[in-house]
């Protein structure tokens, strides 16, 4: 069955006539974009799940941050984990963040799909956690490739069920978070579990997905010989598809939003990596074959 016949569309009884939703556009890190804001909320859910629209905390332009070359990176609202070391809080609930119109973030990529297509970049969904909304995600993603554009997904890979064999094969790249290397020690970073992200890595693995692996390094939680030996055998299952490794040093730029939403924050007094143990996780990384960066 093909990907497109699996979702519907938004019947036109749920959208509904008022000036305010004609005009309305979403500012602050969404504007240009039409909010479906005529919707109630039974339609908003079907929506939802169809992938009609999709809830966003916000995007930005940037280059060789989320992926090659210049990249429309999308934040969506919503995430099943509690990392300690979240820098974006913020996008945990989905409720949080405004409804967008799928047709409105297609045109969005077509509107810079030439200097994607001219500097090698794309589209990268990031969260929060991208995989809470399959269907938007996905469609949004068959739509870029149709136009030639490459596709990233930022994920963690907790909810690796959500996506069929037919959604991955749109993903050009994932950026896969491994948290930890071991369930105990990743159920202490991210109150989840980690068999879900392995899982998912294997899958990317067989479809031939490229993978840039992301490892958070926080000194006393993730830092331990074990637990960096841990992950680095875990990315070994992933073969020829892991690229490189990026071992992203803790620091605390995310803080203020933790203060801001009163959220008890558990690393107030944590530095970052010294020197010496950002050099020998790296090593350790190197030592299993793995390109770190």
């Amino acid at each position: 069955m093909a990907l497109a016949t699996q979702f519907h569309t938004t019947k036109p009884h749920m959208l509904k006539e008022s000036k305010e939703y004609a005009s309305q556009t979403l500012m602050g890190g969404l504007s240009g974009f039409e909010s479906p804001i005529g919707l109630d909320r039974h339609d908003r859910i079907n929506a939802l799940r169809t992938g009609d629209i999709g809830f966003v905390h916000s995007w930005d332009i940037n280059t060789s941050v989320d992926g090659p070359g210049t990249r429309m990176t999308v934040f969506m609202s919503g995430c099943p984990l509690r990392c300690q070391f979240c820098q974006n809080p913020d996008t945990w609930k989905m409720r949080d963040g405004q409804p967008v119109y799928l047709d409105a973030m297609v045109k969005k990529v077509e509107r810079y799909k030439d200097v994607f297509k001219a500097t090698g970049g794309g589209i990268t969904f990031s969260g929060g956690e991208s995989m809470m909304q399959p269907a938007f995600v996905s469609r949004v993603f068959r739509a870029a490739k149709e136009m030639g554009v490459h596709t990233c997904l930022d994920t963690a890979g907790f909810l690796n069920k959500n996506y069929s064999d037919e959604m991955i094969d749109d993903i050009d790249l994932c950026l896969l978070d491994v948290k930890a290397g071991d369930e105990q020690t990743y159920h202490e970073v991210t109150e989840g579990a980690l068999a879900p992200t392995i899982a998912f890595g294997n899958r990317l693995r067989e479809h031939g997905v490229k993978i840039w692996v992301r490892f958070v390094l926080v000194p006393g939680l993730t830092d331990a010989v074990e637990n960096v030996e841990n992950v680095a055998r875990i990315c070994e299952q992933f073969g020829q598809s892991v690229e490189h490794i990026d071992v992203l040093p803790f620091h605390q730029l995310g803080r203020p939003k933790w203060h801001e939403l009163r959220i008890p924050y558990k690393l107030e007094d944590k530095k970052g990596p010294s020197a010496d143990t950002r050099k020998r996780v790296k090593e350790q990384f190197e030592s299993h074959g793995f390109v770190v960066y």
